[in-house]
């Protein structure tokens, strides 16, 4: 019996897996991206647009398939605005989460 005869398949990759840039076609858009990252200290909402570009770069070259921009997040709606970081203010004075809470904690079953 001869297996090597039988018709092979080939399935399209899984959804968020995609092919390696062996021939670093989009590599000069991944170093701006990450070079943003790392100058804003990884808030990737200030580089929004250098993730959009090098993910078109991604699809233009048939790297991943396909797909609205919109669809991966990119729509008006879901741009950051405005975004504040949290200041850690009550963490310096000392404060101390459930440290508040007096006497001990009783579950339902021990009630």
């Amino acid at each position: 019996m001869n297996f090597s005869s039988a018709k092979q398949t080939v399935k399209p990759p899984q959804r968020g897996i995609f092919p390696l840039d062996h021939d670093s076609e989009c590599k000069p858009f991944m170093k701006k991206y990450i070079s943003c990252l790392k100058e804003e200290q990884d808030k990737h909402h200030l580089c929004r647009e250098l993730s959009k570009q090098y993910l078109q770069c991604r699809m233009d070259r048939e790297l991943m398939a396909s797909e609205d921009l919109d669809k991966l997040g990119f729509s008006e709606e879901a741009k950051v605005e405005k975004a504040v970081e949290y200041d850690k203010s009550k963490e310096k004075e000392g404060y101390v989460a459930g440290k508040h809470i007096d006497g001990r904690i009783k579950w339902w079953f021990q009630r």
